[in-house]
């Protein structure tokens, strides 16, 4: 679990340092003189922990204490002053600090603090994760996250659900668009009819015809019996056309007349049936794009498209990754008999450092190849694949929450390599293509060391 920390003390020397000893850590950490800025911050940002001194232009620590605790509950607050005393300390116990330290203090038991503050929360967190998914149910169709993105993508889904109509759900592979689909159709109305997936890239032209239509008896060598196609095997629920964008432009007039009209023909037979489906589709492919450029017909695209939902990758929404983690482990436990507890601190941060091209896909394939070779309840690090580690020293994704000037993205950067390196500064010139006599002096320029 990679923690997020904000640090709050109007004097530029003691912020400066802190949050260097904090980064070398492998913390995620902000630092404000000003505390309203921090606040507001705050509002956009989620973080573990705060440490704010008390005594500070603008607003009293204490007060800020109190805010935290009131707006931001799921945030501990450390407390640092110079005017400590026992009344102070137990005044901010009672209000709700985590800790109080008494300035000047070492290093040594800043860090000491912190890490103590840090294995409770994580410690927490693992516990609530572990009890939620105590109830999971294979059957039931849910999407693991609590991100703002994935907030959206429920209340998207709860709002049009009811509504029949069709739906486009878009994003790269194994980011979840099936599951969306369930979860879609279990909300509707048609739930207790059929839901029936098709992926059309997996056939040929003839083959996915003779999958979506069915065929008469005799319609060709080896048709014994008349065979109903998924369409009308999906009838009163719901289809999935999963990867639309692989299908043939002469299918895609065919699906459309037979979407329009509400009825088909079997391949080999002349009388019209009639079905009663949702149509679902789902592509990794910009279909939009593909319309311009002629590889996807424009009115199959207006018919599938009423409302289209944008899965995001793994990459984009990081914190969702210890839920989905422990879920994955959850139903590993459960399918193949493990009895495997908890991922190691070190282990959970390699996943939220890796940008997961493969998406939840990956992740799932990870996590079974680690139960596989696991020796113990754990998942150590040393049970990821090897190159996780590696891989991730070149998978660096700037800040989202401003525009960084060139500067900033440089500072971000080796700040990003020497905390995966563990300040190896052999290996992060080499990654960088410098001396190390130069990567010495950006260091120093940036205030790395």
């Amino acid at each position: 679990m990679i923690f997020k920390i904000m640090i709050i003390d109007d004097d530029p020397v003691t912020l400066k340092r802190l949050r260097q000893l904090l980064e070398r850590q492998g913390y995620g950490v902000s630092s404000y003189s000003d505390p309203v800025r921090a606040l507001k911050h705050m509002e956009k940002n989620a973080y573990h922990l705060v440490v704010t001194d008390v005594k500070m232009a603008g607003m009293d620590g204490m007060d800020l204490m109190i805010t935290v605790k009131t707006r931001f509950p799921g945030t501990d607050v450390i407390l640092m002053t110079g005017y400590a005393s026992i009344g102070h300390a137990v005044e901010a116990t009672r209000e709700g600090a985590t800790d109080y330290l008494e300035k000047p203090f070492t290093p040594e038991a800043f860090l000491k603090a912190v890490k103590k503050t840090l294995e409770r929360i994580g410690s927490q967190q693992e516990k609530g994760i572990l009890e939620d998914l105590k109830s999971d149910s294979a059957d039931i169709p849910v999407i693991i996250g609590n991100s703002p993105k994935i907030k959206e993508i429920e209340n998207l889904v709860q709002q049009i659900a009811p509504t029949d109509c069709n739906v486009l759900i878009t994003g790269d592979s194994g980011s979840g668009k099936e599951l969306v689909a369930k979860l879609i159709h279990a909300a509707s109305s048609r739930s207790k009819g059929p839901f029936v997936a098709v992926n059309c890239g997996a056939f040929t032209e003839t083959l996915l015809d003779n999958e979506l239509f069915g065929h008469e008896k005799g319609a060709f060598t080896g048709a014994v019996a008349t065979h109903p196609g998924l369409l009308e095997s999906a009838d009163k629920g719901t289809i999935l056309l999963d990867e639309i964008g692989e299908m043939p432009h002469s299918m895609q007039v065919k699906l459309l007349r037979a979407l329009q009209e509400k009825e088909l023909i079997r391949v080999g037979g002349n009388n019209a049936v009639s079905f009663d489906v949702r149509v679902i589709s789902a592509t990794a492919k910009d279909l939009k794009a593909e319309v311009e450029a002629g590889g996807f017909r424009k009115d199959m695209f207006y018919r599938i498209n009423v409302v289209n939902i944008e899965l995001p990758g793994l990459k984009e929404r990081p914190e969702d990754i210890p839920l989905l983690a422990y879920h994955i482990l959850n139903r590993l436990n459960q399918r193949q008999g493990n009895q495997i507890r908890r991922i190691s601190s070190r282990a959970m941060s390699l996943l939220e450092n890796y940008v997961f091209p493969g998406n939840v896909r990956e992740l799932e394939n990870i996590l079974e190849r680690a139960a596989a070779i696991s020796t113990g309840q754990d998942i150590r690090a040393c049970d990821l694949p090897p190159d996780l580690t590696d891989l991730e020293l070149h998978a660096y994704q700037r800040p989202r929450d401003h525009m960084m000037t060139l500067a900033e993205l440089e500072k971000d950067y080796i700040s990003h390599l020497l905390r995966n390196t563990h300040h190896t500064r052999t290996r992060i010139a080499q990654i960088l293509g410098i001396d190390r006599a130069s990567l010495w002096r950006k260091i120093k320029k940036f205030g790395l060391d």
